[in-house]
Order: C-alpha cells, then sequence, then structure tokens
C-alpha cells in the first residue's frame, strides 16, 4: 500500500494518506489571536487538508481537541459546533494541555476517512 504525505516539512507532515484514511497533523491558529479566530483558523486547514487530500467533514472519524485552558470548552464548542457536519458527528476527545508556550490556546488533529 502506498502513503502518500501532503505538505511534507522536516518535522513532520501536515497530512498523512494511507490505507483509506487520512491523518491530519495538529493545526493552530495565530497565537494572536482570540480563540474562536483559532479555532476557526484550526477549522479551516483542517477542512482545507482534508479536501486536498481527498476527504470531507462528512468523513471525519476522529477529532482530538487540546486546550490551553478548559475553561475554553464552551467557547470552542461553540464554534465547532457551527463548523460540523451533524449529520456525520466523528468520536472526539478534549483535553487541556499547555500546547506552546507562545499564546496558541488550542491545537486540533483529525482522523478521516477518504471520500470513495
Amino acid at each position: 500500500m502506498s502513503i502518500r504525505r501532503i505538505e511534507p516539512g522536516k518535522r513532520m507532515s501536515q497530512a498523512v494518506v494511507h490505507g483509506g484514511t487520512v491523518l491530519l497533523s495538529g493545526q493552530i491558529g495565530r497565537p494572536t489571536d482570540d480563540l474562536e479566530t483559532q479555532v476557526r483558523s484550526c477549522l479551516s486547514q483542517s477542512e482545507a487538508l482534508l479536501q486536498q487530500a481527498g476527504s470531507a467533514k462528512s468523513h471525519i472519524l476522529k477529532v482530538e481537541i487540546w486546550l490551553a485552558d478548559l475553561g475554553d470548552f464552551d467557547a470552542m464548542n461553540t464554534v465547532y459546533e457551527h463548523w460540523l457536519d451533524t449529520d456525520n458527528p466523528p468520536a472526539r476527545v478534549t483535553c487541556e494541555a499547555r500546547v506552546r508556550k507562545d499564546g496558541t490556546l488550542v491545537e486540533l488533529a483529525m482522523t478521516a476517512a477518504l471520500v470513495e
């Protein structure tokens, strides 16, 4: 089976496609933006990578979300739920973690199936 790497860099690829599955690296927004803008940026970047890989929001299998402050859970969900394909909700985990020291408030990674 082949492996396709999307936007490969020195340390990582932004996405990897293998065996009908797309794995996205963690996406972040600009550290100077507020939480909602960072979440929108993460989701927009993720959607673009899914499309580039041959997938779509409706094919997301799992979303992993790391918040610098779990107190932002409701604000993050407001943006996330507006973006989400509610007919095809994925499995999801959200936890609090020190994302980065530069003001990054959220990081988001996804696993999806290819569109057949």
